[in-house]
């Protein structure tokens, strides 16, 4: 076991490693609101105006001042005021004025009344209810004031944030440029996806899947296309990537092997910090750094590269755009629904579905089959089941943790 182990780093290991190197990128843009979905803000975001802007009514009903409101007196009805027609006209002595939700509070109005709590009489209302001052009205700046702060720097744009900019009337703010990721895979038994294969072949996977990720994550993609095994080839695939990207990944091509050229042009061109992790799977992962840009090297095999794109990858290219929140989800104790089956050694990361029990707590199992070539076991699965290095065959009924998929692998 030793031997297969020795010179392997701990997944915590290579994140500390990769992410104390990084420094997020500084530059940045001005866009339009509709262009900001999932975008990272360059600087915080401060409100232009108070949030609500004017006093108005929290509720349908009546607009009082305290003095005119006696004991089973009628108050008569001296106007109304809608959301976006407020009450104009004069306001005598002993009246209301009708009230909608949203509408501006008329200029000496102490409290608004819930219709609910009002009867009709004789063209105007009684009141059924104890007043008190302020009561349901929404003062200026209840919700926001004027120039507070809303948003940090480093926060990803969606649906949560942008419609509450939409509501302060920011049409446009400074986003961080989008990080330039250069993709490419190596191998002579792989195809193009959509050409026939010849005997031998596979489909190139991986660079698709690591587009499709680096997309859903707003990342620019620089497409180098498939490399073949030949050192010359991939050298120059290395120096075109590196010109254009702020982040190199290769998919293939860093394990050991004789037609694995990838090592020694990345130590003629740049600086290796790690090559092999503890993790399974996704052992034969390499980051380091070439003249221009930070690489990152993934194992061939599918599951491996989707492994190691989403635990390592991931929170690189979130450092990388200095962004706040987590990259990786919070995990979580679960008891196992059955027998999972692990060898000591690694790290081990098992695509699990987990899901309530008979008794509502939670419980994981297996989607089968684990072996690195077989990606349905994503396409089933809605987390992993991280089972620690040194730990063997789980029993149904113990505890394990999970870690449920983000946004990236959970839709």
């Amino acid at each position: 076991m030793e031997s297969f182990t020795a010179g392997l780093i701990s997944l915590e290991e290579a994140q500390g490693k990769m992410l104390a190197q990084l420094t997020p990128i500084a530059d940045s843009v001005t866009v339009s609101l509709q262009e900001a979905v999932g975008r990272i803000t360059a600087e915080p975001v401060c409100s232009p105006g108070a949030v609500p802007s004017f006093d108005n009514s929290a509720m349908d009903g009546y607009a009082v001042r305290l003095a005119d409101i006696q004991p089973g007196q009628p108050l008569a009805i001296a106007g109304k005021a809608f959301a976006g027609a407020p009450f104009s006209g004069t306001w005598p002595a002993g009246s209301a004025v009708r009230i909608m939700t949203g509408a501006p509070i008329p200029e000496g109005c102490e409290a608004v009344v819930m219709q609910e709590e009002t009867e009709s009489h004789a063209g105007g209302i009684v009141i059924n209810a104890t007043v008190t001052a302020g009561q349901n009205i929404r003062r200026i700046g209840e919700d926001i004031q004027a120039d507070a702060q809303i948003l940090d720097a480093g926060v990803r744009l969606g649906a949560a944030e942008l419609p509450l900019l939409a509501s302060l009337g920011i049409a446009q703010l400074k986003v961080l440029r989008k990080l330039r990721v250069a993709i490419f895979s190596t191998g002579d038994e792989l195809q193009p996806v959509g050409q026939p294969l010849a005997a031998g072949q596979i489909y190139d996977t991986n660079r698709f899947t690591v587009s499709l990720m680096l997309n859903k994550l707003g990342c620019e993609v620089i497409d180098i296309g498939l490399v073949r095994d030949d050192p010359a080839a991939l050298r120059r695939a290395f120096e075109e990537a590196d010109r254009q990207a702020d982040v190199v990944i290769s998919t293939g091509g860093v394990s050991v092997g004789e037609a694995d050229y990838t090592k020694a042009i990345l130590e003629e061109l740049g600086a290796i910090t790690f090559w092999k992790l503890a993790i399974k799977p996704g052992k034969p992962f390499a980051f380091g750094r070439l003249k221009n840009s930070w690489f990152c090297g993934l194992p061939g095999n599918p599951v491996s590269a989707a492994v190691t794109f989403y635990q390592l990858v991931q929170p690189l290219l979130a450092k990388l755009t200095g962004q706040r929140a987590a990259a990786l989800p919070p995990r979580q104790r679960v008891r196992a629904a059955e027998r999972i089956k692990k060898s000591p050694g690694r790290l081990d990361f098992q695509r699990g579905i987990y899901a309530p029990a008979a008794d509502g707590t939670l419980e994981v199992r297996s989607t089968g089959n684990q072996g690195s070539h077989v990606f349905s076991s994503f396409a089933l699965a809605n987390c992993f089941i991280v089972l620690e290095r040194e730990r063997g065959t789980v029993e149904a009924g113990e505890w394990v943790e999970i870690e449920p998929f983000n946004e990236l692998l959970g839709g």
